[in-house]
């Protein structure tokens, strides 16, 4: 048997499972930092690495672990009512518990890389960096016909409270906390097969704060506020 010891874990603006993007890249403005540990936090491992743009982390689901292995899944990506095989998909419930993601490398430290375009739970244990390389990482003629296009994004409202809150968070957290909830909002992070009600009330944590929203019609999202975390 062969130990996997993580090389670092992910400070990322996700501090639940809930409203993360289903993939890397839907919301650019989701940023966290990798905090490298010994040895790997000393500068000669990361050297060279300032000269490339997007970076492929391979991450275990660490809140996801089964000792079941899974055959079929019910991927969000068709409504999580219809099963596939586990290797036709992505979703969490992975043999071995491993995953990648490949994001935006926006800076380089020793002992540190900051990230943009994450699609990571805060805490994320990092078991491999590796360089995207466009010219072999890009395959023009690839194609997937479960998931061939980007899910259509559903409209965000915001009440004028809630904007005005969003905006002074941001500010405080030096973050752009409005497009990522946005950003992370358009991609409806409810069950497909949910209908809710204008009543129902949904949350989630990004960074410090608590957001909440609700779908006032069919296609829309409303956010009603943007709160301090009591926790």
């Amino acid at each position: 048997m062969h130990c996997i010891t993580p090389i670092g874990h992910v400070r990322s603006c996700f501090k639940e499972k809930f409203a993360i993007p289903r993939q890397p890249q839907l919301a650019p403005a989701a940023r966290g930092v990798l905090e490298l540990v010994a040895p790997f936090d000393q500068p000669e491992a990361v050297e060279g690495l300032e000269q490339v743009s997007h970076v492929w982390l391979l991450f275990l689901f660490h809140q996801a672990l089964e000792d079941t292995p899974r055959l079929k899944v019910r991927p969000p990506r068709l409504g999580g009512n219809r099963s596939l095989g586990v290797f036709a998909t992505r979703a969490t419930h992975r043999p071995n518990g491993i995953g990648q993601s490949v994001v935006r490398l926006d800076k380089v430290e020793p002992g540190r890389l900051w990230l943009s375009g994450i699609d990571l739970l805060d805490g994320t244990p990092i078991v491999d960096i590796k360089p995207y390389v466009p010219y072999a990482d890009c395959l023009p003629s690839a194609h997937n016909s479960i998931a061939a296009d980007a899910p259509q994004p559903i409209a965000v409202d915001w009440t004028p409270t809630a904007l005005l809150q969003a905006s002074e968070h941001a500010q405080r957290l030096t973050e752009p906390l409005v497009e990522l909830i946005e950003q992370c909002l358009a991609q409806d992070p409810r069950p497909a097969y949910q209908k809710p009600t204008p009543e129902r009330r949904y949350g989630v944590g990004f960074w410090d704060v608590q957001v909440r929203w609700h779908y006032p019609q069919p296609g829309l999202i409303r956010v009603l506020e943007v709160v301090s975390n009591p926790d």
